[in-house]
Parts: C-alpha cells; sequence; structure tokens
C-alpha cells in the first residue's frame, strides 16, 4: 500500500484551524459536540455490525459457496469488539488522532476483506471479488463520518476506500496475470476479466461522494459554529436579561429596534436593603459584592417563582416586573405573592448575615400596579429593554417609604385591590391608611404587608 505522510496520523488529533480562531468557552462547546459525535458514531458502527450479522446469519446460503474456513464471522466479530472499545473510548475523553485513523482503517479493511474472500468462497477468479454488490456498502461507511461535521474525517475514510480498493484490484491483476486486463465490455460481462474503466468507474464515484459529502460538510460546520455562538449569545442573553427579557428578544418575527414599545397591564416590585450604603463605605469591595450575590441569591429565585422578571439592579435594589414582558392576567396577584414570600426569607438573609459576622441589613420592598410601557429605548448600536410607566415610578417612591413609615413591605390599596380580585388574599385583611409620600401631590391609601 502506499506510505501514507506523517502528519495524515496526526492532523485528526489536532483542531481545525478555525477553532483557533473562536473564543475558548465556544471552542470548547465545539469540542464537546465533536466528542459526542464520536460516541454516535460508535453507536451507529455498532448497529451497522449488528445488521450485517444479523443479515448473514439469516441469509440462505448460496448452493455455489463453499461453506468451509467462512471469514465473515470471524472478521464481523473482531470488528464488533474493536468498535465496542472504541464506544467505551469515547466516553472516556476524547479520542487520538492516530485512533481515529485505526478506526477508519478498520472500516475499509473490514469490507475489502470480505469482498476479497468472494472469489475464494465461491472458487472464482479474484477478478469475481471485484464485482460484488458489496462495494457499494463502502459509502456508508464514508458517510457515517459525516457525523463528526468535520470534512477531514470524511475525506480521510475517502481516500482510504479509494487506495483500498486500488490495491484490490492491483492483487487481482497480480494474481490474474495481465493478461486478465481487457478492453471489451462483452468480455467483462461475459467472462472473468477485469475492465480498468469499469474499475476506474468505482473510483471516481468514490471521489465525487466524498467530495460532495467534503462540501456539504464544509457548509454543515460553519452553520454549525453559528449554531453555537447564537446557542451560547442566548444562554447569556438570559443570564444578563432574565429568561423572561431574553426570549422576548430573541422570539421576536422581527429585529428589535430603537423605539419598540407595547402597552401593558402589569405590576412591578422594588426590592433594597436598609443601610446598604454606609455599609458599603466602610467594608472591602470583594466583602460587599459578596454580600449583594448571596442577596441577589436568595431573592431572585423567589422572584422568578413567581412569574416575575427581573428588569434590572440598581445597586443594592432590584426592580422587577410581572405581566410587563409577556402579557398576565395575575400581574398584580404574583408582584403581592413574590413580596410576602420574600418577607417571609427575611429571617433567613438575617441568619446569613449573622452567620457571616455581618451587620443586619433588612430587606425593604413594595410593590405598584398600573399601566406600563415595556419599551426598547437607546440607538440602533446599544439598545436596552425597559419598563417604563406611573407604576415603576409609584412602586420606587413606596419602597423608598418604607423607611419613613417604619415598615418593610408596602402597597397601595389600588394595588391590592386588583391583587384579591384576581386570587390574591391576606388571611387578615390589613387596614389601609393615609400616608404623605415623597414626590406624590395627594395623600395614598397604603396597605402594610410586613
Amino acid at each position: 500500500m502506499v506510505p501514507l505522510p506523517r502528519s495524515l496520523f496526526t492532523h485528526l488529533g489536532l483542531r481545525p484551524q478555525e477553532m483557533d480562531r473562536l473564543p475558548p468557552r465556544i471552542a470548547g462547546m465545539m469540542a464537546l459536540e465533536e466528542a459526542r459525535s464520536e460516541r454516535v458514531i460508535s453507536w451507529v458502527q455498532i448497529g451497522l455490525t449488528l445488521t450485517f450479522a444479523a443479515l448473514y446469519s439469516l441469509a440462505p446460503r448460496p448452493v455455489d459457496a463453499a461453506m468451509l474456513d467462512q471469514p465473515v464471522p470471524w472478521a464481523l466479530g473482531t470488528y464488533f469488539v474493536f468498535t465496542l472499545v472504541r464506544l467505551a473510548l469515547s466516553y472516556r475523553g476524547t479520542l487520538p488522532g492516530w485512533f481515529l485513523i485505526l478506526s477508519m482503517l478498520a472500516d475499509v479493511l473490514l469490507l475489502y476483506t470480505l469482498i476479497w474472500e468472494f472469489h475464494r468462497s465461491y472458487g472464482q477468479p479474484p477478478s469475481f471479488s471485484l464485482r460484488v454488490p458489496t462495494f457499494a456498502h463502502i459509502f456508508i461507511f464514508i458517510a457515517v463520518r459525516a457525523l463528526r461535521f468535520d470534512p477531514r474525517f470524511v475525506i480521510t475514510q475517502g481516500l482510504f476506500a479509494f487506495l483500498g480498493w486500488v490495491v484490490l484490484v492491483s492483487l487481482a491483476v497480480w494474481e490474474m496475470g495481465p493478461a486478465a486486463v481487457t478492453r471489451s465490455f462483452v468480455a467483462y460481462m461475459s467472462g472473468a476479466g477485469i475492465l480498468i474503466g469499469a474499475e476506474a468507474d468505482k473510483l471516481i464515484s468514490i471521489v465525487v461522494v466524498t467530495a460532495v459529502l467534503a462540501a456539504t460538510l464544509y457548509r454543515a460546520r460553519a452553520t454549525l459554529l453559528t449554531a453555537v455562538r447564537e446557542g451560547a449569545a442566548s444562554r447569556d442573553l438570559r443570564r444578563y436579561f432574565g429568561t423572561g427579557v431574553a426570549a422576548a428578544i430573541t422570539d421576536r418575527a422581527t429585529a428589535a429596534t430603537a423605539g419598540d414599545a407595547e402597552a401593558r397591564d402589569a405590576a412591578v416590585l422594588m426590592l433594597d436593603l436598609r443601610g446598604f450604603t454606609p455599609f458599603a463605605a466602610t467594608r472591602a469591595p470583594a466583602e460587599t459584592v459578596a454580600t449583594l450575590t448571596r442577596f441577589h441569591g436568595l431573592t431572585i429565585p423567589i422572584i422568578e417563582s413567581h412569574g416575575g422578571v427581573v428588569d434590572k439592579f440598581m445597586g443594592d435594589g432590584v426592580m422587577a416586573t410581572f405581566g410587563a414582558v409577556r402579557p398576565s392576567p395575575t400581574a398584580a396577584a404574583d408582584a403581592l405573592s413574590a413580596l410576602c414570600a420574600v418577607m417571609d426569607a427575611a429571617p433567613e438573609w438575617d441568619r446569613i448575615l449573622a452567620a457571616s459576622s455581618r451587620p443586619t441589613l433588612p430587606i425593604n420592598g413594595a410593590a405598584a400596579s398600573g399601566p406600563v410601557v415595556a419599551a426598547t429605548v437607546g440607538t440602533d448600536h446599544r439598545l436596552e429593554f425597559t419598563v417604563i410607566g406611573s407604576a415603576v415610578n409609584l412602586a420606587a417612591k413606596l419602597e423608598k417609604h418604607n423607611k419613613e413609615a417604619g415598615t418593610r413591605a408596602l402597597t397601595d390599596k389600588a394595588t391590592y385591590d386588583r391583587a384579591c380580585a384576581q386570587g390574591f388574599c391576606l388571611p387578615d385583611a390589613p387596614p389601609s391608611r393615609l400616608h404623605r409620600v415623597t414626590g406624590l401631590d395627594n395623600p395614598l391609601l397604603l396597605i402594610t404587608l410586613k
């Protein structure tokens, strides 16, 4: 066989050049997908082996075939064991390049060895093996490599198939002698001659199929890279903007543009840590951020479990919306339920601070509801999704009013009544009292939830 260049035994173990141009995180995702592909290939190969074994065992034996020393069971058995080893190694880590080369050689050797043995089984000249329809199975092994989404593997498998068939034809000519080569198609079909043109057609078919699959995979790989990038970007959006906002952005029928706006009947929840500003002024930045992270880790899951969407973080403050990103018939009820749940978790927050020898930072909260506008603001180069409206302003003012009123959780009576109509009600209806709230012209009926 023609000696293979040293680089061929190593190039399949190296990353494609475009992987070096990707951010390490994206390249890692691609490597993970490729490792999964090798497992899929192993399972497909096992399926093919079992299929060939079933066909061999169930098919009736031709009366003119020799029954002694049949190589098929031994070849299939050896290949099956090799494929099991390949599958086990693929689950343990990335398969090295030399092993991938060995695997592709095993595919070709299995098929071509069985094909070559046909003339021995039937007691025919070697040219008989070149005519068996089993040759078409080589295209299955080439196609299986397309599962890797890397054209290099298809090209390598096609190269082995091409060279292997050249070897088989050469062996047939060598055993039968140059006189076996014919240029007559009639003599080829009716005799034992070897028609080089027919064998060239097979080789051309291998080259064409390999080239078409490789070109298809080249384009498909570009699509895969784009999909991996966009998948990572989508996950990042959900981490930065919250699941609801990210879904609203990515599920749009058209691209978002500055000025997009939709009116909603929604509710807004504001949370804040009382005393956090002087706390942050006397603490190291790392400790300040760690405290905020624990606060968010406690409260954000509660908000999201009640259908809320975190709109933004404002220092130690959190603004969440209900029914703004997507319409909700229970927006006010969900907001008050979330606020009460956060207040119920306040003792846990106090224990977290005490365990880390930090001073008490009480959680304040307020909720308000009413018409809002869910809008995309900014410019074509820098967009931000936000919610504006009187409910947002009122929730912010009520949250600040907690300090003046000596309360921890407030809402206005209109929001409470709306929430009750939507299914939320406290066991003991709290009284409403008139409060003068900074920033509002007229007194407002407020209800203390906690």
